[in-house]
Order: C-alpha cells, then sequence, then structure tokens
C-alpha cells in the first residue's frame, strides 16, 4: 500500500501531529496544513518539511488526502467532523469530538452512513506504563481493581489564557480543566478500571477568574465494584499527573510525568516476593509499541491496511463525553449522576449553553 496522505488542520497542536506523522515516513505523507492564518500555517510547513499550506477546509479537499486530521478549537470540532466526513473524506479529530452526547451520538450516525471514518485523539493511552499493565492483564494479572486514584495537578496562568482568546470559554474550549486538560488521564482510567456506574463532581473558577472551571474533583464508581478518585486542578505550581491503581495482586503506579502519565516509568509492586518475581517474570517478554501521537498513527495505520478495528473509536469518545456531562451536571446540582446518561436527560444536548447562563446570573 502506498503512503497515506494526511491533511492537517490547525498550526497549533496539529505540528505535534505533523510531527508524529513524520515519524512514520513508510506509512504517511502530510500534504498540506490548513489554517486560517495563512502565516502561521507557512512556518509550520516550512518547519515539518510540508509542501502545501491552504486556508479552508474546501482548498484542503481539491488536495485529495486520504484523511484529514482536524486539530482546532473544541467548539469547531463536531461542524468540521460532519463536513469532512460529508465530503467523503476519513477524519482523526482533536478531543472532545463534540460539545454533547446528542452531537456524538449525531457523528456515530453519519459515520455510519458515510464513506468515511472518525478516529478521534485520546494518545496517552498508548503510553509504555500502559502497555506494561495491558500485558498483565492479557497474562491473567490485575483482574480486580478495588480502588484508583487519578491526579492531573497543572498550571496554567494569565500567559496561557492570554495566548488564545477562546480558552477558558465554554464556546472555544466547550468547559474547563475536565473537558480540556484531565480528559486524557480519564480516557486511562477507563481503559484500565472498565465502565463507570456513577459520579459525583465537585468544581470551582477561583483561580483564573474565566468562564470555564480551573478546579475539580470527581468520585466515581464502577461496575466492578470499583472506586476511584479523581483531582484536577490548573494551579499546581508542581506540576504532575499520577495514577495509582490497587488490584487484587499487585498495585500499578506511574511516574509524575504532567504530560504524559501512561509514560514508563511505572511500578507494580506486591508486598508477597513471590508474587513479585511472578509479576517480573511475565513482564520479561514485554515487547514496548510507539507511544502517544506516533502510536497511535501507527495502530491507525494497521488498522486501515489490515481492515481491523481503529484504535480509538467515537464509542471511545461517547463514553468520555458521557462522563463530562455526567459531571458537569452533578457539579451543578450537587447530586450524584447515575450511568448511562440517556436522551432524556437534562444535559445530553449540552452543558456549554446552561452553565454560561449560570454564571451571567451570578
Amino acid at each position: 500500500m502506498s503512503r497515506i496522505k494526511v491533511g492537517v488542520v490547525g498550526a497549533g497542536v496539529g505540528r505535534s501531529h505533523v510531527e508524529a506523522y513524520n515519524a512514520l515516513p513508510d506509512q504517511y505523507e502530510v500534504i498540506a496544513i490548513c489554517d486560517l492564518n495563512e502565516e502561521r500555517a507557512r512556518e509550520a510547513a516550512d518547519a515539518q518539511g510540508v509542501e502545501n499550506v491552504v486556508t479552508s477546509l474546501e482548498q484542503l479537499f481539491d488536495l485529495g488526502p486520504d484523511i484529514i486530521n482536524l486539530c482546532t478549537p473544541s467548539g469547531l470540532h463536531f461542524k468540521q467532523t460532519l463536513q469532512v466526513l460529508d465530503a467523503g473524506f476519513n477524519v482523526v479529530v482533536e478531543k472532545p469530538v463534540g460539545q454533547s452526547l446528542a452531537e456524538v451520538d449525531a457523528l456515530i450516525e453519519a459515520e455510519a452512513n458515510a464513506k468515511g471514518w472518525v478516529c478521534p485523539i485520546f494518545q496517552y493511552r498508548f503510553g509504555l506504563g500502559v502497555q506494561k499493565l495491558q500485558h498483565l492483564m492479557a497474562k491473567g494479572f490485575a483482574k480486580q481493581a478495588s480502588v484508583g486514584t487519578f491526579e492531573t495537578h497543572w498550571y496554567r496562568g494569565s500567559a496561557y489564557y492570554d495566548a488564545a482568546a477562546w480558552r477558558g470559554t465554554f464556546d472555544g474550549e466547550l468547559g474547563g480543566c475536565l473537558t480540556t486538560h484531565a480528559i486524557h488521564i480519564h480516557d486511562i482510567m477507563c481503559e484500565l478500571m472498565g465502565p463507570i456506574s456513577s459520579v459525583h463532581a465537585r468544581t470551582s473558577r477561583m483561580l483564573n477568574g474565566n468562564e470555564t472551571e480551573d478546579i475539580a474533583v470527581l468520585s466515581l464508581a464502577f461496575e466492578s465494584g470499583a472506586f476511584a478518585t479523581s483531582s484536577v486542578s490548573l494551579g499546581s505550581r508542581e506540576q504532575v499527573s499520577r495514577i495509582r491503581l490497587c488490584f487484587d495482586d499487585l498495585v500499578a503506579e506511574s511516574g509524575r510525568d504532567p504530560y504524559n502519565p501512561g509514560h514508563d516509568p511505572w511500578a507494580f509492586p506486591n508486598d508477597d516476593a513471590n508474587q513479585q518475581a511472578r509479576i517480573a517474570d511475565a513482564l520479561s517478554d514485554f515487547e514496548p509499541q510507539t507511544e502517544r501521537f506516533t502510536g497511535q498513527f501507527d495502530r491507525l495505520h494497521h488498522a486501515i491496511t489490515n481492515c481491523t478495528a481503529l484504535p480509538v473509536t467515537l464509542k471511545d469518545s461517547r463514553r468520555s463525553v458521557e462522563l463530562l456531562t455526567a459531571a458537569y451536571y452533578s457539579a451543578r446540582t450537587g447530586e450524584q449522576v447515575t450511568l448511562p446518561v440517556t436522551s432524556d436527560h437534562p444535559f445530553y444536548s449540552g452543558w456549554v449553553e446552561i452553565l454560561k447562563k449560570d454564571i451571567a446570573h451570578g
């Protein structure tokens, strides 16, 4: 199969996507970068060795890519994904894919009736540490989780928000630290702990005074019977992401890298020396695969060429948006929310306009 041609839309985080595609030169060719700011697009293209620069999706369509990769502000993802599907192209799209379960369900229906497919971005789940835990799970370890803790303690001050007017707004980002920052660690959480059964959340805007939340805590129950907590802050002067999971036969604990919690070093301790030896033996034949964006795109290429399931699907995105829906509703009402969130839920069609009105009315 010849190299898959990609057009990347958005010269911000899109640069990281281009870099990841370029790391797989036998599999992909980035043929164009699209951005409303032509100068920024040209700068990114020159830096990454990309030939074409365009300023609209229509111009990108004319170049005939196999995949259109959307790295635009969150509030544009749903509309642009539909536009690309309607034009007959495949879509890779940054998170979140929509601002409500209604929008995600509409995308699932559109994909089912379209020529192309949609692969959302959740690159953190492909880290080496997560790979090791999944390797252990495949060998029969870590069958039952009892409790997990997830920390996303980052720093976002005025310089971050001043760099783009849409940051810190519901129209631009659809939410704050839950939607934009902790969404990745929560994807890892769901990958490792399974379906969520209930959520209780608290949020605050105390740090930056923006529309969107910059502190959040979640208490979660899972269908397996396990519990978890997640704490999120954008005011941590030491930036850390951390995961700790207690299973029946081992503990899984991540490192502290704020922007790569799925990466090594992960530890899998057990107080029993014999069991610790069995864990070490089980890991002795672990073969690492590629990580992060490159890891997702590598797996995507394998799926395309072998006609297998995509590495990330719209169902994964639905799970993510369902958690956001439950969390924002719980934080607003003080109620525990039971999942699944159905179409008659008050936030099924979105939380953005409701929360904006709450803020406007003080």
